[in-house]
């Protein structure tokens, strides 16, 4: 399988989707954007695209943050679509799949920092994505915002924080608003990225202090996200 990761951020890396796709000896590639390189031309020599995280909205302009061009990110997003692709938004990245699609992001009720379970709504505990997992299992939140939902969207996961943690908006198209890859390394540089708007936000209940961040214990996240990943890419095999 060919995949290629869309990358905002250094402190917004692949993580834990990274160590998959090497695991599984898949091809992999990446554009990472805040090191100016340039995204591909269209869908070619693409299985599975991933688009990271960052602290940008769709809604940031060139003029605010000259390396982020959303309107290039959702042409190529809608053109992996438009293919067969596989496409996996995370976080920035599932609220940019869902405008591709024609839904805007929203902010969340609640802004999330840390690690909070989500649980899998009627349609998500049905859903083959998550045979066999439990209703409610902790992930990493860091966000604000949330994803869209087209009229054929299925919100399969949520949260008390936020409504729309997991989407589904067709067959090979997922949006997580929540973190599964994340490890230490990546929790360190989140931390040390948002600077003085992380203590802006302690007062919000699902925000938790840096001390609590650096503790928590991403193996179990990481090796469910592995498994949804396998499922994923098992279904774009079969398709």
């Amino acid at each position: 399988m060919r995949v290629h990761f869309i990358v905002h951020e250094s402190f917004e890396a692949p993580g834990a989707i990274e160590q998959w796709a090497v695991d599984r000896r898949h091809t992999v590639t990446s554009t990472r954007l805040y090191a100016g390189e340039r995204l591909p031309a269209g869908p070619d020599g693409i299985d599975l695209l991933v688009v990271m995280g960052g602290p940008q909205s769709p809604a940031t302009t060139t003029a605010e943050c000259p390396y982020f061009d959303a309107a290039a990110e959702l042409a190529l997003i809608v053109s992996c679509a438009a293919a067969g692709k596989a496409v996996l938004g995370v976080c920035l990245g599932a609220q940019l799949l869902g405008e591709a699609l024609g839904a805007p992001c929203e902010r969340s009720p609640e802004p999330e920092v840390g690690a909070f379970p989500v649980t899998l709504t009627e349609a998500g505990r049905s859903h083959p994505l998550f045979d066999g997992f439990e209703e409610t299992f902790e992930v990493e939140h860091w966000h604000g915002d949330m994803p869209g939902l087209t009229a054929d969207a299925t919100v399969l996961a949520t949260s008390e924080g936020c409504p729309r943690q997991i989407v589904a908006y067709g067959r090979l198209l997922y949006g997580f608003q929540c973190h599964l890859e994340l490890d230490r390394g990546l929790i360190d540089a989140l931390i040390e990225s948002a600077g003085p708007e992380l203590a802006a936000l302690r007062h919000h209940p699902f925000v938790q202090e840096p001390e609590s961040l650096r503790r928590t214990d991403h193996r179990a996240m990481n090796q469910r996200l592995a498994v949804l990943l396998d499922r994923i890419a098992a279904e774009y095999t079969a398709a």
